[in-house]
């Protein structure tokens, strides 16, 4: 996909298709395929041409992307024990669930802050954490905070990188693939090593 086509993308869905993406990836299962990080950087780097009010962009971001972890806790919490009996479909596999349902019990309540940055843990997290009935006083502290750094760092990261690097569109591609390369990352590696471990047990 060549620059112009991506401003024009993001330009064309504005605020709402933003915020709307934001907020289902937060937190509704179907929205685990959904470009969560590559599109606050981009829109960040296009606040920074202009096209967005960077801080209306930031405030939207980071409001949806807290709602939409709530709205995943709630449905957790009311219907999602029954997920580990759902079948298979096009929005929703079980081996999801299972993975953030590991990842959370190793690593607890800051799960709802590491899973931000981590692509389809971040949409099972507050699912898992509505399962797991996580007191709702520290499920919120832990959601404001996850989405303040996650939603509000990387718009920022995105605004200040195009307002300091000359003609940074010319590299914006690249750096957004480094970006989606990062974020997929630490999930590549948990799973290796849950398959390294699995064919130690086997063998």
């Amino acid at each position: 996909m060549h620059i112009p086509d991506l401003v024009s993308i993001i330009t064309t869905i504005g605020y709402a298709g933003i915020f709307f993406i934001i907020f289902a990836e937060s937190g509704l299962f179907f929205g685990f395929f959904l470009p969560g990080d590559s599109l606050l950087f981009t829109a960040g780097f296009l606040a920074s041409q202009g096209l967005f009010n960077i801080w209306l962009l930031v405030l939207g971001c980071i409001i949806c992307a807290v709602l939409g972890v709530n709205v995943g806790y709630f449905f957790g919490h009311r219907f999602g024990k029954r997920l580990f009996h759902k079948k298979e479909s096009l929005f929703f596999h079980k081996k999801n669930l299972e993975k953030t349902k590991a990842f959370y019990n190793k690593h607890g309540k800051k799960t709802i802050v590491l899973a931000r940055f981590l692509p389809i843990i971040r949409t099972f997290a507050p699912i898992v954490a509505g399962i797991a009935d996580m007191e709702y006083s520290t499920f919120l502290s832990y959601n404001v905070f996850g989405g303040i750094l996650w939603a509000g760092g990387l718009t920022i990261a995105g605004y200040f990188l195009g307002k300091l690097i000359p003609d940074v569109d010319k590299y914006l591609l690249p750096i957004i693939g480094v970006i989606v390369l990062i974020s997929v990352l630490p999930s590549a590696i948990h799973l290796l090593k849950e398959r390294s471990k699995n064919k130690g047990k086997r063998d």
